[in-house]
């Protein structure tokens, strides 16, 4: 994969990463932007301990690392209506017609 869409993935990622540089640092935290069409491509994020934006060029980016759970992993509208409909299943409200009328 390349490294434009290793960034993209990790800016749409919802959890922290790792960005591991050329020169073997790391630097953990939240990538909350990217500018691949400025004169030096960068990303921009916040550490662990919310400090930033820091900024890093992407010519100093060997690879990202997913370190960090999705915070929004499986919380979809999909997700959210499939959970929904499997509680309105088990608890069906009394009396009430699954097909109400839509008048006479």
């Amino acid at each position: 994969m390349l490294l434009d869409e290793v960034i993209d993935k990790a800016f749409d990622y919802r959890g922290n990463v790792t960005v591991v540089k050329t020169d073997g640092s790391e630097t953990v935290g939240y990538l909350f932007n990217r500018n691949r069409d400025a004169a030096a491509p960068f990303v921009q994020m916040f550490d662990l301990d919310g400090a930033g934006p820091i900024s890093i060029p992407y010519s100093d980016i060997r690879t990202i690392r997913f370190t960090g759970r999705d915070a929004a992993a499986g919380n979809s509208y999909a997700a959210w209506l499939r959970a929904k409909e499997a509680k309105a299943a088990q608890h069906p409200e009394k009396g009430s017609d699954p097909t109400p009328s839509r008048g006479a």
